[in-house]
């Protein structure tokens, strides 16, 4: 239930499986209009453009991802940390770590727009960016780096949303950049034949529009929020600053280990040609749609577990994370099923060149372990993130990100002579890491007799 005059959402209380479906469901809209969202750009560059084009936008858009590690990292910590300090009746808290977020966040954007600038075109040679798509990748990646402030700044307003319950307007402000994306779109590529680069600028033009209304939303409500906006309240506080980096550096590892390998195994795919760097985009994006559902219940389960184990409620926490199992598991069938049936229709959304929907039958081993693995990575990580057991984030980190994604697609492609299908499903098979780990720690029972991250 909500508390009267506040924005905080109190789950230490009430049905379980209510409020994780009730929290979760504007998140997986949310995520699945930035999946639309994102899939626009390529449905629109690879139907306009061709294969070069939607190489480019699939390349850059999982550069992007990498350079946004350091938000998604904080911000993940700062919605745990605000959860349990909200858990534990330390609102005077809430505040602080707000404001330290905003600062440190900020920063943090600024300084990656002014490195990633000099290094862009360093970071397309790095990763094999084929000829033939180079200079629309260097014209998308560059137009989005001028927009990182955007998607940190996103990010943060988000997570301190959701850190106290709140998941309704960040769904509501994504339908609006999902939609103006799309217009964008069509008048920058279809219209001006803009390709890839107006693809990246209808992209930041909509990231920018998302950050300001959800900006506006905060200020407007400033009173229920707890946090006034005066120049003295922007600071990096230290009482809120040493929680939210012990464990936002372990979630920034994982976030960067985990895309960076990924941008590796892209680097040996791109060697291969355009059609299969065209196709692997393609995969990665479809891909997405469990992602998202898994985070979204992750984000959910994660908050409520935050809660529920500031106050000691330990007793709910398992329920969280069986309802989230189970409606994972739902679409993650689902979206198997549609693929393995009807192939050639699902990535032909894409594409309509033969080349690439030729090669979708190597693809479906790793597709749909891929999907598979997106329904048991989320409740675990709800459980160790919602903990804050940040030892933890760090072995997904190096065991997911680095060991296991790496080792068994070189394994697999080189040692077993697979070639691209070795690297497909290698990527696909490390995605069971969290499970395993996450497994582990919760059969173990210490995520009951640790406190929490703020105590600590």
């Amino acid at each position: 239930m909500e508390n009267k005059g506040t924005m905080i959402q109190d789950f230490t209380t009430g049905s379980v499986s209510k409020q994780l479906l009730n929290f979760a469901a504007p998140l997986v809209m949310s995520g699945l209009l930035q999946t639309v969202y994102n899939m626009v750009d390529m449905i629109v560059v690879g139907r306009y453009v061709g294969s070069a084009g939607l190489s480019a936008v699939s390349v850059g858009g999982e550069v992007l991802m990498m350079l946004t590690f350091i938000a998604t990292g904080i911000s993940n910590a700062g919605q745990v940390t605000i959860a349990q300090f909200i858990g534990a009746g330390k609102k005077d808290m809430v505040s602080r770590m707000v404001g330290t977020l905003f600062t440190f966040l900020l920063i943090c954007a600024l300084g990656m727009t002014v490195v990633c600038t000099l290094i862009r075109e360093n970071i397309l040679q790095w990763i094999n960016m084929p000829i033939e798509a180079y200079d629309y990748g260097l014209d998308y990646l560059t137009t989005c780096i001028f927009g990182l402030v955007f998607i940190y700044g996103y990010n943060l307003v988000s997570a301190v949303l959701r850190g106290m319950g709140d998941s309704k307007r960040p769904f509501i402000i994504i339908a609006i950049a999902a939609l103006l994306n799309l217009v964008l779109d069509m008048v920058f590529v279809a219209g001006f034949g803009m390709a890839a680069f107006g693809a990246a600028l209808a992209t930041v033009i909509s990231q920018a529009v998302s950050f300001i209304c959800a900006l506006v939303y905060l200020y407007h409500h400033r009173e229920q929020f707890g946090f006034d906006f005066k120049p003295s309240s922007f600071g990096i506080f230290p009482d809120a600053f040493k929680p939210l980096i012990k464990l936002g550096i372990p979630m920034m590892l994982q976030s960067a280990s985990i895309t960076f390998s990924k941008l590796f195994i892209s680097s040996w795919v791109n060697t291969y040609g355009v059609v299969a760097s065209a196709l692997t985009g393609i995969g990665h994006k479809l891909a997405t749609i469990t992602n998202i559902i898994a985070q979204a219940f992750s984000t959910a389960g994660g908050s409520m577990i935050a809660q529920n184990i500031g106050a000691e409620k330990y007793e709910r926490v398992p329920r969280v994370i069986g309802t989230s199992m189970v409606m994972d598991g739902i679409f993650s069938v689902v979206l198997s099923a549609v693929t393995l049936l009807w192939p050639r229709v699902v990535f032909g959304l894409f594409t309509s060149e033969a080349a690439v929907l030729d090669m979708t039958a190597m693809y479906m081993p790793a597709a749909i372990l891929t999907y598979m693995g997106a329904m048991f990575r989320g409740p675990m990580l709800s459980l160790i993130n919602g903990s804050g057991n940040f030892r933890l984030n760090i072995s997904i980190a190096v065991l997911d990100g680095i060991v296991m994604r790496i080792g068994f697609a070189m394994f697999l492609g080189l040692v077993c002579s697979m070639g691209i299908r070795g690297f497909w499903v290698g990527d696909a098979l490390s995605g069971f890491m969290p499970f395993v780990i996450g497994g582990a720690y919760y059969i173990s029972g210490k995520w009951k007799t640790r406190r929490h991250i703020i105590k600590e």
